[in-house]
């Protein structure tokens, strides 16, 4: 596979705009929805960043490491001391890092992964890869 780096960026920044627009408008959502919208749309985004990153990686590898990646910072949210807690009470941090361990979120992120896999082998002779 040999990904367009310039497509991927692209739907990063869509997804990341989507995640923060999915939390800004929290409100006007169903519960389940605005609960775990940006949980799944941060592991998509995640997904596409990975496939920035190794861009001649086949599709379930990239997946491999995002889920790695997401279980990694979800579970690094047991860990609580006052230096990485300091670095969560940002904006950027909370949004990276979050605050607190939810299993669900682990569901979220598998979906995220899933949706990003399933795209990438959906569109990938037409859109996503160099020609």
């Amino acid at each position: 596979m040999n990904r367009n780096r310039i497509y991927y960026v692209l739907i990063t920044v869509v997804t990341i705009v989507l995640g923060l627009a999915s939390r800004q408008f929290a409100d006007y959502f169903p519960f389940w929805i605005k609960e775990y919208l940006g949980d799944v749309l941060w592991a998509l985004m995640v997904f596409w960043m990975f496939g920035v990153v190794f861009k001649r990686k086949q599709s379930v590898t990239i997946a491999a490491y995002a889920i790695l990646f997401s279980f990694g910072i979800e579970l690094s949210q047991l860990y609580h001391d006052t230096w990485i807690d300091a670095i969560r009470n940002t904006r950027l941090g909370g949004l990276v890092l979050g605050f607190g361990f939810l299993w669900s979120d682990l569901i979220c992120y598998t979906i995220g992964v899933a949706i990003g896999f399933l795209l990438e082998r959906f569109f990938y002779k037409s859109v996503l890869v160099k020609k």
